[in-house]
């Protein structure tokens, strides 16, 4: 999924002229980690993501945001189940102390650059992690056949085979995640990449331990069904699938394993009434999420169409 340096001059490469090396990236240069920046690819609240080259290869580099100036706020429901080992760090996060801000910021980078490296080393396809420094991830660069950078899934016009094909592998690695013990927790089509071999899921941020967030069944189950609408667009049979609950349902039944083969229909079974109030729960958080979604689009059919800019090409 990586992509080789062409041999052509610099001029002729589909990532611009090498650029100044920014202030945070020039530690990695001193080391020898990266040889030039070759562009940026893109810019958002929580990072900036640049195409670097390491000796004969691209790859990309992703540099968070210091903590005052990032845009996300790190909601209680995704921080639940993250272990802290450090007693003295833990008591000074909870105190929201100068200190345990710091180490709370930490702690939410590393769960993303921990998250990477677990899925990736599960089969997961997610960029692959190279390397976290100060701050600064360095991973692969997912690219198309023609060695541009991928195009992300929602920028795409799909057939109806390639929707169920692309669904299909999607709840494929969904599942891989799930035995992997992780939950996205914020995945749609804007964090999907799309190259020569199908879907690339990117962005961890939010990513969940299934087994010790009591919002774990919710986060999943809305994760699928963001891909269930998407693909529902295209191959419309998707939209009556159950795949986020029936996944649920073997994972709390100790069943799923990484190449679970799931049916997309789900049955309640009569003697797990934990399971049943939980599936209630999530109908309704379904429900609601829908009403919130329909007010949405209600409220952008008055306003005229404008880009979201926080919705750039190649979103790592």
């Amino acid at each position: 999924m990586g992509a080789d340096l062409p041999a052509e001059a610099p001029s002729k490469l589909p990532y611009s002229f090498p650029m100044k090396i920014p202030a945070r990236l020039l530690p990695l240069a001193e080391d020898g980690l990266i040889d030039e920046v070759l562009r940026p690819l893109k810019s958002g609240k929580e990072a900036d993501v640049f195409v670097v080259r390491c000796g004969a290869e691209l790859r990309c580099a992703k540099v968070f945001k210091e903590a005052n100036v990032r845009g996300f706020r790190q909601a209680v429901q995704y921080q639940e189940g993250r272990s802290v080992r450090n007693s003295r760090r833990a008591r000074a996060m909870n105190k929201r102390t100068r200190y345990g801000q710091k180490e709370q910021e930490k702690a939410w980078l590393n769960a993303e650059v921990d998250a990477l490296y677990r899925l990736a080393e599960a089969g997961v396809r997610v960029p692959q992690p190279l390397g976290f420094t100060d701050g600064v991830l360095l991973m692969e660069l997912i690219v198309d056949s023609d060695g541009s950078v991928a195009p992300r899934l929602d920028g795409m016009s799909l057939s109806p085979d390639q929707a169920r094909a692309y669904h299909a592998r999607i709840i494929a690695e969904i599942v891989r995640m799930l035995a992997a013990g992780l939950i996205h927790g914020d995945l749609s089509e804007f964090n999907v990449l799309v190259d020569q071999a199908g879907p690339v899921i990117i962005d961890l941020p939010q990513a969940v331990n299934a087994a010790a967030n009591n919002s774990a069944a919710m986060l999943l189950v809305r994760d699928v069904d963001r891909m269930r609408r998407y693909f529902g667009r295209f191959a419309p049979e998707l939209l009556t699938t159950e795949y986020g609950k029936e996944m649920w349902a073997r994972y709390a039944a100790g069943t799923l394993e990484a190449d679970t083969v799931l049916s997309g229909s789900y049955q309640p079974a009569q003697h797990d009434v934990n399971l049943g109030e939980l599936m209630g729960i999530i109908d309704a958080a379904r429900k609601e999420e829908e009403q919130r979604l329909a007010r949405m689009r209600a409220d952008q059919s008055d306003q005229p169409d404008e880009p979201d800019p926080s919705y750039e090409s190649g979103e790592y």
